[in-house]
């Protein structure tokens, strides 16, 4: 487990995410969608699914869907309540073929509240981390092409635009997404 703290700032906890965290992370990914992607995305597209919806998912991401390499990481308050979250493992993009060896992270959300504190820079951190831990070289990233903000914090952490684009990634209503790499 490591910790985030700074001034005026309550220190954050990362671990690793169990089945037990899965309406936790349901409702820090509806929360985070919404904020995230406001103004990008259209409000039925963002309200699409509610936080029961995405909570059955995540059950499902923990124990059924679970593949070799995949990790899911948690930000807690000292509270014990999830406050954000990256889930990661091996690359498996049907639109374009991702490097051999790479791995991805498949989303990464915050509550608005912690977003500017360092919890999502710790979080990156902690999935770059147990991809190169489980054997993986690079690692790849979709975000939303118009999505500026989140691209330049994808940016900081040292992921850049390889080029590649697609236009159905999940929930993005079909806008253009480009994928980003990164050496590990």
């Amino acid at each position: 487990m490591s910790t985030v703290s700074g001034a005026n700032r309550s220190a954050i906890a990362i671990r690793e995410a169990t089945v037990a965290d899965a309406r936790g992370v349901a409702e820090v990914h509806v929360e985070g969608w919404s904020w995230g992607y406001r103004g990008l995305l259209p409000d039925e597209v963002i309200g699409e699914v509610g936080v029961d919806a995405r909570e059955r998912q995540w059950v499902a991401a923990f124990t059924d869907d679970r593949r070799e390499g995949d990790a899911c990481f948690v930000a807690e308050d000292v509270a014990g309540r999830v406050v954000g979250f990256v889930a990661c493992g091996r690359a498996a993009d049907e639109h374009v073929r991702p490097p051999e060896g790479a791995g991805e992270v498949y989303s990464i959300y915050l509550r608005e509240g912690v977003r500017g504190t360092g919890t999502g820079r710790a979080l990156m951190e902690r999935a770059h981390e147990a991809m190169a831990g489980a054997g993986f070289d690079r690692a790849v990233l979709w975000v939303l092409e118009s999505n500026d903000p989140t691209r330049r914090f994808y940016e900081a952490a040292g992921w850049s635009w390889d080029g590649s684009r697609s236009e159905h990634r999940f929930d993005c209503g079909g806008r253009p997404i480009v994928r980003y790499a990164r050496s590990l």
